[in-house]
């Protein structure tokens, strides 16, 4: 399994619309069918530079899927962010390969 991660730095101006908006985007990107799950963080940092930072987790079904978003969604997705924040949003993307997962079960 591969994680999309999109980490995106908010300038204090927008960020009540943008967490508005991005709760809004995270069903309509899961919404294509390529990933099963998405988890929406806080980064818990001071920046530097200001600003609030958050991570979206996408969970995609595989490789492939992954593959078929750049090559099906992603630039619309990514488009419709830059129009409406412009240069108060500062992102970028990584992606993560589940290796191994645990869980603690209490009896």
């Amino acid at each position: 399994m591969i994680i999309y991660n999109v980490t995106a730095n908010i300038h204090e101006s927008i960020h009540d619309e943008w967490l508005k908006w991005i709760k809004e985007h995270i069903p309509q990107v899961l919404g294509t069918g390529k990933f099963d799950k998405a988890t929406l963080t806080k980064v818990l940092v001071e920046e530097d530079m200001g600003g609030v930072t958050y991570s979206v987790q996408y969970r995609s079904y595989s490789r492939e899927a992954l593959d078929a978003y750049y090559r099906e969604d992603a630039e619309k997705f990514r488009a419709e962010g830059l129009k409406k924040f412009a240069d108060k949003m500062l992102a970028f993307r990584t992606e993560l390969e589940v290796i191994d997962e645990y869980t603690v079960n209490f009896k």
